[in-house]
């Protein structure tokens, strides 16, 4: 147990105490989709939601028509005042294609849908996966609390450590290295603020239904490090707040394949070099992946003694191979007319009802 400041205002568990915090003043954001719907984790979380009772619970789904009327039958069960919002139906489709906010369709794409719908009726929004075995119902107010006392924005940190090995490795041996090698040849408060979250990577984060309607959303995989950066940029370091969630099992993924880590670092580093290059920061590019590669296997060697000391199993022949392959996602951003990122609620013709109108007109005819 710590007790040390980062930049940003870390608050840590001392005491065990779960803070007061506005609930009734929130909205909970969880997306799903149909692979998660229905299993005893995400049962789990849901219940434990219904001693959180907030404000409104909004869950932004990605599923295929078929499967939706059963999730809607199976979401209603929970004793919630809950909003499903369907994402991929194709009414929201025409609709954003309408309004030029067409493009591609990730976890980033139904959090931002969320985030409008979320802010519309509540003055704080927190979200969080559906994914989490280690739930706990403390995990809202203690990233609600420390916005009722004049931050802006919260995000969550944990230990990844399961199965007597040392877990998180996209952001152990990609995101973190990557970063402290840019500090390392690079000024920039940016670089500070996203360096000084201890797990930048977290899907479990909170913020003002003001921040909520002025933040710009990547799409897909760099949906939290683009998080980070629109946060750096209306509340910065001073209104932002990290929050000890204590010890996280999540479901893991490989390193290969079209859902692995090696394709998610493709959309975080894209995220990543997006937020740096848009506040001034101009990574040295063709250097860049071999001091990178140089950090990385630093962080092994760090790592390896951490999880000796600690008894854990630790593979650094296969840790220092990810840090190979993480490599080959640094590179210029793509750029495609700005549609990797989505606009601030703030700065679209469409409201949150336009979208929750199209969404449950579609709705009610798969229930039938």
């Amino acid at each position: 147990m710590e007790y040390v400041q980062e930049r940003v205002t870390t608050l840590h568990d001392l005491s065990g105490r779960v803070p007061d915090a506005p609930t009734d003043r929130t909205s909970v954001v969880v997306p799903l989709t149909d692979r998660e719907y229905g299993s005893r984790t995400a049962e789990r979380v849901f219940a434990a939601l219904e001693t959180v009772a907030p404000n409104r619970v909004v869950v932004p789904l990605r599923a295929p028509a078929e499967s939706v009327g059963r999730i809607h039958d199976w979401l209603s069960s929970f004793d919630l005042s809950l909003t499903l919002l369907w994402c991929s139906n194709p009414r929201v489709e025409t609709l954003l294609d309408e309004h030029g906010l067409a493009g591609s369709a990730g976890k980033g794409r139904d959090v931002w849908l969320a985030l409008g719908v979320a802010a519309a009726d509540s003055a704080f929004v927190v979200c969080h996966d559906a994914d989490t075995e280690t739930y706990d119902p403390s995990i809202v107010p203690r990233l609600l609390a420390p916005l009722d006392t004049g931050f802006s924005f919260t995000k969550g940190y944990y230990a990844r450590v399961e199965e007597n090995r040392l877990y998180g490795r996209l952001f152990r041996l990609f995101y973190a290295p990557l970063v402290r090698t840019l500090l390392g040849a690079n000024d920039g408060e940016v670089l500070d603020y996203l360096g000084a979250f201890r797990y930048a990577l977290a899907g479990e984060f909170g913020m003002t239904a003001d921040l909520a309607t002025g933040m710009r959303v990547e799409r897909d995989w760099g949906l939290e490090v683009g998080t980070l950066g629109s946060a750096f940029e209306h509340a910065g370091l001073e209104g932002s707040a990290q929050v000890d969630l204590g010890r996280y099992e999540h479901a893991h993924r490989g390193v290969a394949g079209p859902g692995g880590l090696s394709t998610m670092s493709e959309g975080v580093g894209n995220a990543l070099f997006r937020v740096c290059e848009n506040h001034g920061v101009a990574p040295e590019y063709d250097t860049l992946p071999a001091r990178y590669r140089d950090t990385g296997r630093e962080f092994v060697r760090q790592y390896a003694a951490d999880a000796a000391f600690n008894g854990l199993e630790y593979d650094p022949v296969a840790e220092r191979e990810q840090v190979d392959t993480y490599a080959d996602a640094i590179r210029p951003p793509e750029r495609s007319g700005g549609s990797e990122v989505l606009p601030a609620w703030d700065d679209v013709a469409i409201s949150p009802a336009d979208v929750l109108d199209a969404a449950r007109a579609e709705l009610s005819g798969q229930r039938h």
